[in-house]
This record gives structure tokens, sequence and C-alpha cells, in this order.
């Protein structure tokens, strides 16, 4: 390619980039400590930058590529589920969990279904393309929620919070599957008329929810055995924390292939691999590598996202989209958060900060990409464009909140502040 005159290869230009990317994984963080930017935002400034430059760059619109948008989206939340269920200290327990249940099993149904009437009454589309939109958008995000996440594994950092936000952003992106899967059962009847009702029900939610979560806690003992348990020289003495990254692809394989939920699979995994040896050191090494690999392929997807943006992602975008794009963000997240919340042990301020943050990101793309690329819908170029919509003002506003925020959360508490 030529710029200016200058003849460029390619391949070398595109080793640099990837250099100056990993470089900003590592440095970006440690810069961004003491300003209120996360760094999704920072991402999305720089893939915008590029786009608006002379260098030649692929059409980055979801949209153009979808089977690679799924795959690319899949794998982050992949690794992103991983490292979250491996930094949780918490034991698993029904009394324990009670706040991630009634986000799970209140504030989600809640949400899923007022974003659906948000859908038609608003924005005009019909009941399937509705809640495929909704089953996409309700699910909190496990890799742009970092900032509101519990701590390293070991480090105590579990405040109510931050425990409620991380645990309910490793289970919910598996329990928005069965609502994608009722929004293509319905698009694919409205053309072929066959009945779906009842394979959806046993199959769909019985079995590959209960499928993925006993493939999950089966990977998990087994790795868990060898690598803490197993005689002789187990897997933790290597020092390679690349085991948690064979974990998750086992996890993710196996259940696949017995068509079950994956995304359930890898979270109760990283669950069980944690509570097979809570408090051996390796726990750190195993969820530092899951960290360096979902930031740096995180970065690469928001650089393509914002360079989309500036491509013209949001051309023709009319009021009606900006309006519905604010109820979601602004009233029914948080409002069906905070009803969830009612009568629970903590304080006022601590729910209202677990249901507003409720950052929606990659994960909904995810969703999105398959639903679109799995059933019939008429409108998917639009469905993307909302979609993005709500992504880009969650990562701007809580990307500029979740700092002084939480700092004040910790101040008010009497905890420590980063």
């Amino acid at each position: 390619m030529e710029i200016f005159g200058w003849e460029i290869d390619p391949y070398p230009a595109a080793m640099a980039a990837a250099g100056l990317l990993i470089a900003l994984v590592a440095w970006l963080p440690l810069a961004l400590r003491r300003l209120p930017l996360s760094l999704p935002i920072v991402c999305l400034i720089i893939g915008a930058l590029i786009y608006a430059g002379p260098l030649p760059a692929p059409n980055p619109s979801p949209a153009a590529h979808p089977y690679l948008t799924e795959r690319l989206t899949e794998f982050v939340v992949l690794v992103a589920l991983m490292g979250a269920g491996l930094k949780i200290d918490r034991r698993f327990s029904f009394r324990g969990w009670l706040t991630t249940w009634r986000l799970l099993f209140v504030t989600m149904p809640l949400s899923i279904l007022a974003i659906m009437l948000t859908g038609m009454g608003v924005l005009g589309f019909g009941l399937a393309a509705a809640l495929l939109l909704a089953a996409s958008l309700a699910p909190t995000d496990p890799v742009l929620a970092a900032d509101v996440q519990v701590g390293d594994p070991l480090e105590g950092k579990e405040d109510t919070v931050r425990f409620a936000l991380t645990s309910e952003a490793g289970l919910n992106d598996g329990l928005a599957f069965p609502f994608v899967h009722l929004a293509i059962a319905l698009s694919l009847a409205a053309t072929t008329g066959e009945p779906w009702l009842a394979r959806w029900l046993a199959f769909n939610v019985v079995w590959e929810i209960a499928g993925g979560i006993a493939c999950g806690w089966l990977v998990g003992h087994l790795f868990g055995w060898a690598t803490f348990k197993m005689p002789g020289d187990t897997l933790a003495k290597t020092g390679d924390g690349l085991v948690a990254i064979a974990a998750t692809f086992v996890s993710y394989g196996v259940s696949e292939m017995a068509h079950c939920y994956g995304f359930f699979a890898v979270f109760v995994t990283a669950l069980t691999l944690r509570n097979s040896h809570r408090d051996h050191d390796f726990q750190r090494d195993m969820h530092d590598i899951t960290e360096q690999i979902e930031r740096i392929s995180m970065m690469a997807l928001l650089l393509a996202f914002g360079g989309a943006v500036m491509s013209g992602l949001f051309r023709g975008i009319g009021w009606a989209d900006i309006l519905a794009a604010a109820l979601i963000l602004l009233v029914i997240r948080p409002l069906a958060g905070y009803v969830a919340l009612a009568g629970c042990h903590a304080s006022t301020e601590e729910k209202l900060a677990i249901a507003f943050f409720g950052i929606r990101g990659v994960g909904s793309f995810y969703y999105l990409a398959y639903g679109l690329n799995h059933g019939e819908f008429q409108d998917g170029d639009r469905l993307w464009v909302i979609l993005s919509l709500v992504a880009l003002a969650s990562i701007l506003l809580h990307g500029l909140t979740v700092t002084p925020a939480m700092r004040w959360l910790d101040r008010r508490h009497g905890r420590p502040v980063d």
C-alpha cells in the first residue's frame, strides 16, 4: 500500500501495530488509574482516530462481518468468564449469593420484558426482533465491567457492589441464551409455521442449562484435580497460567459438543477450579493470563468498534433510537435492578450502584450476531445500529462515572481507596 508516496508493506505495518497495541495493553491501565476514564473509552478514541486517518483499513462494521463478529466476541466473553470466576473469593452458596439470584431472576426478566416492549412500541420492531434485541441487551457484560468487578484472587476486594456485579456478569450471559433461542424460534416459525414451544422448553431451557452446568462442574473438577491434587507433578507446579485457557477451551468445547450452553459451563468450570484449592498462589497465575488475553482481544474489538462509529455506523439514526437507548440505560436497568434488591442487606447507595452499573458491551454484540446468523430477521441492520448505540452510550456513561463512584463508595464504607 502507498501512503503519501511512501510504499509500505502491509505485513510489517501490521506487526508494528500489533506491538503498539500490546504495549498499550500493559501501560494504559496504569496511566488511567487516576483519571475518570476507562480503558474502553480510550480504545474507542484510538479506533476512531485510526479510521479518520489516511491509512487504508477494512470495513469494521459488525453487520459487514456477521460470522467473524460472532466468533471474535464469543472468544473474548469466554476468556472474561474464566477470569471472573477465578477471582471470586466468596465460596458458592445459595444464601451467600442471594444478591446474585435477585439480579438473575428478577432484574434480568424484567429488563428483557421492558426492552422488548420498548423495541415494539418505540422502535417499531416485530415481536421476534424486539425479543432478540432485549435478550442481547439485558445481560451485564463480563468484559467491559472490569472496573466494577472484584479484585484479583486472594486480594479481598469483594464488597457488596463488586461481588454482585461480577457474579451477575458471570451467570447472566448463559441465562440470556434461552431468550435468544426463543427469538430465533419465533423468527423461523413465522416463515415455516413449525411448532417450537415444546422443543424450546425441553431443549433450549432445561437441557442446555442443566447440561452446561454439569459439563462445567465436571471439567472444573478434572482440571482442579490435575492442577492441585494429582499425584506427582501437578499442573500448578509448572507455574504456567495457560492452564486456565486450556480449561476454558475444554469446558466450552465439551459443552458445545453436548449441545449445552458453553458460557454457563466456562463460568462453572472457573468457580469449581477456584474451589479446588482456594488459597493457592497459582490461582493468581491463572487469573493473570486470562486478564492479559482478555484485555488484548477486548482492545482489538473496541478499536474496530471505534472505527465503525467513525465510518458512519450511526448514519441515519433518529430520535426514536436515541430515546430507546436512553430508556434502556437510564430507566429500565436501574429500575429493574433496584426493584430486585428491595429488602436485601445493602445500603441505599450500594443498591443504586448495583442497579446503575449494568454495563452493556461485547456480550451484547455476540448475542445479536448469533441471533442474526441463526434466525430470519428482517431488521438486522437497524438492530445493529440500536445495539451499537446502547453499547457506545454505556461505555461512555459508565466509563466516565465508574471510577469516581466506586472511590466514593469505598470512602463512605471505610475501605481503602485504590
